[in-house]
């Protein structure tokens, strides 16, 4: 028997990672009740150093998540920058505020951004609208509604309804699994990436994102933390990479195995240059983790129903833009935008759909051909790596041309971004769908299953 939603039913978001959460604040904002369903019993600051490009930083700004919070969690970035094999430049150039954006990027530890998202949700929505220990794992649409089928940490199984479900439950959804029963698997490359921060003098502005080596072999570090002002060190963020063959797939599954240096250290033990000492780098690391790098296949649509996918959930991708936490921001402020003029129900989540699914599919293929890395690719094939002037192998206006097509095909391209008008306008508030009337309470019908 169906049963009939209560006046006040919230929309339901699956998961309280950085899209799970970034969805909550957007929905506080214009008005919408929401409850946030979280597997974890507790959220800490897990995870790896991430960037945050200034689209996405703009959408914080309009969250009122500004510089002063933002500042103290990790580190404007200045500069980003691909040296080949031998240590020479292959392309740089300034990044956010030092390149023009009106609003900066940010290099900052996941875990703390997602913190901070989780305690600015706490402080606005209250402690209710956020349930840890309740694991989304499918749903059922209604005429009105969305039911969710939830199993608590103490092995309950529950079932809440609400006026929407948006799935933010990262690259295994549960969700995404219901509405395609017939995906195929993860995809991997064959990219294997070693993860750590080692505490270092930060290179070239001080606030540099460096990619060297190349798209096969590679390292990638930045700081994400003020240096100390005694010794002049921060913490360093870092990926080491090889890509292998992937013919017997992801063998054991694990996604984030902590490893020993001995077993992988030696693919870059002649990496030693003046300016930089990559075995000594991995060497200070007091925890590593490995992680395949991994996406899926686009999909035609991220709608069925009244229940949408976010984030990872809808279009997770090679990490090689450093644009998949920011587009699970941005996601939350379309949907948002697209509540506000359609209020809340099944027309807004399919203009959002319309309005994303489609161009975001096209840049998870784009970063699986090596994204903004690709110019590595170019490289290799046109000289091994090895150069002593990159302007006799790829011209200066071949690498610009290449940055400016990913970055405007990723929505961060500066003229584009700073003329346009705020995704949600200051003050602009939902309405309610004919079906239901939104009161600001977190209440929902739930049952024990």
């Amino acid at each position: 028997m169906q049963p009939e939603l209560t006046k006040n039913s919230p929309v339901l978001i699956a998961g309280g990672g950085i899209g799970g959460l970034s969805a909550a604040l957007t929905l506080h904002q214009i008005g919408v009740p929401c409850v946030v369903l979280e597997s974890a019993t507790e959220l800490k600051p897990l995870g790896v150093g991430i960037n945050i490009q200034p689209n996405a930083v703009r959408e914080l700004y309009d969250l009122d998540i500004g510089p002063e919070l933002l500042d103290q969690t990790g580190l404007q970035t200045k500069e980003w920058v691909l040296v080949g094999l031998n240590g020479n430049e292959v392309y740089a150039e300034p990044r956010g505020i030092a390149a023009g954006y009106e609003w900066p990027q940010y290099s900052v530890h996941r875990g703390e951004l997602q913190m901070l998202l989780y305690r600015t949700a706490l402080e606005r929505l209250g402690a209710d609208a956020i349930r840890t220990g309740h694991r989304v794992t499918g749903y059922r649409n209604h005429a009105d509604g969305v039911t969710a089928i939830v199993q608590t940490s103490d092995g309950q199984q529950l079932e809440i309804d609400g006026a929407l479900l948006i799935a933010a439950d990262g690259v295994h959804s549960a969700v995404r699994a219901q509405m395609y029963p017939n995906q195929p698997p993860v995809n991997w490359g064959g990219a294997i990436m070693w993860r750590g921060t080692t505490l270092g003098k930060p290179l070239r502005t001080g606030a540099s994102f460096i990619g060297f080596g190349t798209h096969q072999h590679r390292v990638v570090f930045y700081p994400i933390s003020q240096p100390d002002p005694q010794t002049g060190l921060a913490v360093i963020n870092w990926i080491a990479e090889i890509t292998v063959d992937n013919s017997g797939g992801l063998g054991d599954g694990d996604w984030s195995k902590k490893v020993e240096l001995e077993a992988f250290a030696h693919h870059f033990d002649d990496w030693n240059h003046e300016w930089l000492d990559v075995p000594a780098m991995l060497r200070g690391a007091k925890e590593i983790y490995e992680y395949p790098m991994v996406d899926r296949d686009p999909v035609p649509t991220w709608v069925d129903g009244n229940t949408v996918l976010l984030g990872d959930a809808a279009h997770v991708m090679y990490p090689t833009g450093s644009n998949g936490a920011s587009q699970a921001i941005v996601d939350a402020r379309v949907l948002g935008a697209a509540l506000v003029e359609h209020g809340v129900s099944a027309d807004a989540l399919r203009a959002y759909d319309a309005r994303l699914c489609n161009a975001i599919s096209r840049v998870v293929l784009r970063n699986r051909g090596a994204g903004p890395f690709g110019l590595l690719n170019l490289i290799d094939e046109r000289c091994g790596g090895v150069f002593d002037d990159i302007d006799t192998v790829v011209s200066a206006e071949e690498r610009e041309q290449f940055m400016s097509n990913y970055k405007s095909a990723a929505g961060f391209a500066m003229e584009q971004l700073n003329a346009a008008p705020p995704t949600i306008a200051r003050g602009a508030k939902a309405t309610a769908s004919p079906k239901h009337s939104l009161v600001k309470s977190l209440a929902s019908k739930e049952r024990v299953a």
